[in-house]
């Protein structure tokens, strides 16, 4: 009878061994027979049998001290010329070869027990000495992980299970073979490996194979635990039931464990060593042209592989440890890799030769795939692979494979050839660059600084950030042309816009405005941060000697501004030149600034632009507004010229202490060729002020109140939504001018006020 106990391994300790003893009656071929039996007592303690045939003389040894000629032999017997395909499997993993060894031994028992026909119990055997074929291709780090497989590493295990099966399907002649290692995989329930056959449906070999497959493995000292008792594996057996396992046959299993043994024992023995007939041993081998898995292929499955096979883009499948699955025809000829010499490696860019943008080779730690499914998420860059006589540009779009516990258990990589579309892009960059680039400095042009300056204003005032403007040009650059010639003005210009290019950054915009003029956007600059940056080009370019002048020096001369509430690209180009002739008129080769900037209080002056009212039946748009600035009449005044300069306003009238202007300005939501500008009229009437500054009549300070309207020329004019959003941008510009305030009447305070009809008249200068 075999024990409960039977299937758990002894170790490596052999018990003493008991000579096979003969009766005196029996025969030759009696004792042939009972010497084969001992033998195959000796090959059942191989795979963990540790209780024998019930001979009377018998030969017990441990699985260490049996012969691997004794192991060969088995297995020669019942593989045939298949042998060597399992020797090939003990080669990669012996503890995986005994314990397929073991599987079949025990479905031959279960086999016999339950009057399994001989062409039946031949499968069966067959099927458990090669289930785990597809083992030979495993990686080590899976098969001698020193833990428990993750979800990720049984998938992978499960994958290589089925690749098994295709090895055998190119030489296997036994489709009942086949079927039972293929529908072992599959649950009782068929939760795993989903099929269309389930439970009782099907074939009972395979619900036997994998019990005992399972019973073995739980039984089996196995390198992340220690081997579990018989009880133990079956309660666990039993706790799969209905869900992995037949119950059926689990009963039955844990029976034939307690049955007594003797009725059949002699029977498999005969079957293992004696009627095994060799050339029907071997019919089960023959040449198959079509490779297929049986079961077969959910026919989508066929459809998708042969997509894959075909398609011109290169793809790779990899599981989680970066273990490659797939390697299509697209894939080899973009890394001119064959397939054959990848999969099963791990993706390694330096193997490939994979390069980043920039042209520097890609490492292990570098990975893209690795990164992507470390944090599972999608990740498309371009990338360049060398070949030895080429090179190729690919767009790689890395796609994680997440489960619907959110496990990641891989990833899919799409390799696109970009070769031609980069051609392209590089032909229209080129044909770009040259219409935006000026030919002799490579700067930006005059008609790139425009569309850029636009754009700067309007980020910058929405969102209410410094933005500055640099205009400068050489000093007396005609006299150099002149003493020179024209080839030492071009070096000069050249040289001059080498300096511009080492003090801009990244962010800034350098540009040729015409002839020796240039100018420089610096976002996120304010008016002192221009200045200072203005200066400091101002002294390399005096210092740095010109070879074609004779190794002489040049100066240049700057002007700077700061966008400010109201501006326009226009205004601002033209308050930053007016800098730029006051550093001129005023001895040239130094920096002047104008403007006060960016005004911090946007929010509410946004606020009560917006909802400030118009009046006039007759569609007037019309917006008043008191404002007070802290700065003397004189100085006012001088403001207000620089906003007639910048919006070439025309001086309509000036009576006593008014002041009426015409202002021609585009909204700044016209953007249509056609959008023609609203004429407005800004009426100031200008109040100074002198005011006691606390309680002592000796503190006398001066502030100057400003009444404001700015209304449309036309009463009429149709264009009420852009007039309005005129109007608005000229009341701030004026208050920005100005760098005025709110009034407010409860600060007012009493003080003497004179008029200033003397001081107006200079305006029209």
């Amino acid at each position: 009878m075999l024990q409960t106990d039977s299937l758990t391994p002894t170790g490596t300790d052999s018990l003493p061994a008991v000579p096979v003893i003969y009766p005196p009656d029996q025969s030759d071929q009696e004792k042939n027979i009972l010497q084969r039996c001992s033998d195959l007592n000796e090959l059942l303690l191989t795979c963990g049998l540790d209780k024998t045939l019930p001979l009377e003389g018998t030969l017990v040894r441990s699985l260490a001290a049996t012969s691997e000629a004794e192991r060969q032999q088995l297995v020669q017997s019942r593989l045939g010329l298949a042998q060597g395909l399992f020797m090939a499997l003990r080669c990669k993993h012996a503890e995986t070869a005994d314990h397929s060894l073991r599987v079949a031994i025990l479905c031959s028992i279960w086999a016999a027990n339950k009057g399994f026909s001989e062409a039946e119990r031949q499968d069966i055997e067959i099927a458990a000495l090669l289930h785990d074929i597809g083992k030979i291709g495993l990686a080590e780090r899976i098969l001698l992980k020193p833990a428990k497989l993750t979800d990720e590493e049984q998938i992978i295990v499960d994958r290589h299970r089925l690749m098994g099966i295709e090895i055998l399907a190119t030489f296997c002649g036994s489709l009942q073979v086949l079927e039972t290692i293929t529908h072992a995989l599959a649950w009782f329930d068929g939760s795993r490996l989903a099929t269309s056959t389930t439970g009782t449906n099907l074939p009972v070999a395979a619900r036997m194979l994998a019990i005992a497959d399972a019973y073995d493995s739980i039984t089996s000292n196995q390198v992340y635990r220690s081997a579990r008792s018989h009880d133990r594996a079956i309660m666990e057996l039993y706790a799969g039931s209905g869900s992995q396992f037949d119950i059926q046959l689990i009963d039955e299993f844990s029976e034939l464990h307690k049955s007594d043994q003797s009725k059949w024992r002699g029977e498999v023995s005969r079957h293992w060593l004696e009627d095994l007939n060799p050339r029907e041993v071997n019919s089960y081998w023959k040449r198959v042209h079509q490779v297929a898995t049986p079961a077969s292929i959910a026919p989508e499955l066929l459809f998708q592989r042969r997509l894959l096979e075909n398609m011109y883009d290169g793809v790779i499948f990899v599981d989680a440890n970066l273990q490659i699955n797939l390697w299509n025809h697209g894939a080899e000829r973009l890394t001119g890799i064959a397939g054959s010499n990848m999969c099963q490696r791990v993706f390694d860019p330096e193997v490939i030769k994979l390069h980043d943008e920039r042209g520097m080779p890609l490492s292990m730690a570098d990975c893209p795939v690795a990164l992507a499914i470390r944090s599972g998420s999608q990740s498309a860059r371009r990338l360049v692979l060398h070949h030895e006589k080429q090179r190729v540009i690919i767009d790689m779009q890395i796609v994680p494979v997440i489960s619907a516990e959110g496990t990641v258990l891989g990833a899919a990589i799409i390799l696109h050839d970009a070769s031609g579309q980069v051609s392209l892009e590089e032909r229209c960059q080129k044909l770009h660059e040259k219409a935006i680039r000026d030919p002799m400095t490579q700067l930006a042009n005059r008609a790139e600084f425009d569309r850029m300056h636009a754009m700067f204003v309007d980020v910058h005032l929405e969102r209410n950030t410094p933005c500055s403007l640099i205009i400068t040009d050489i000093d007396r650059f005609k006299r150099v042309n002149d003493t020179f010639g024209h080839q030492a003005g071009d070096e000069a210009i050249k040289s001059y816009a080498q300096v511009l290019k080492s003090h801009c950054r990244p962010s800034d915009l350098a540009a040729r405005y015409g002839g020796e003029e240039f100018v420089l956007l610096c976002t996120n600059c304010s008016n002192a941060m221009a200045a200072e940056r203005a200066e400091e080009i101002r002294q390399a370019f005096a210092a740095l000697t010109q070879p074609a002048m004779g190794g002489a020096q040049i100066t240049a001369s700057f002007g700077v501004t700061e966008v400010q509430r109201g501006d326009t690209p226009e205004t601002m180009l033209r308050r930053a030149d007016r800098a730029l002739l006051t550093a001129k008129e005023t001895g040239r080769n130094k920096v002047v600034q104008l403007g006060g900037g960016i005004d911090n209080d946007v929010t509410r002056e946004r606020r009560k632009f917006r909802w400030w009212p118009w009046s006039s039946p007759e569609s007037t748009l019309e917006l008043r507004r008191t404002m007070v600035t802290a700065v003397p009449l004189r100085v006012a005044i001088e403001k207000l010229r620089g906003f007639v300069a910048d919006h070439e306003a025309e001086i309509v009238n000036i009576s006593g202490n008014a002041l009426t202007l015409e202002i021609l300005q585009a909204a700044p939501a016209a953007r249509r060729t056609n959008d023609r500008p609203v004429p407005q009229i800004a009426e100031l009437n200008f109040t100074e002020e002198h005011l006691t500054v606390g309680n002592s009549a000796g503190n006398i300070t001066q502030r100057t109140k400003v009444d404001i309207v700015v209304r449309p020329k036309r009463g009429r004019d149709r264009r009420k939504d852009s007039g309005l959003e005129s109007a608005r941008q000229i009341m701030a510009s004026l208050r920005a001018y100005l760098m005025a305030t709110d009034y407010d009447p409860k600060e007012d305070a009493n003080g003497k006020r004179r008029s200033i009809g003397s001081l107006l008249p200079r305006m029209n200068r």
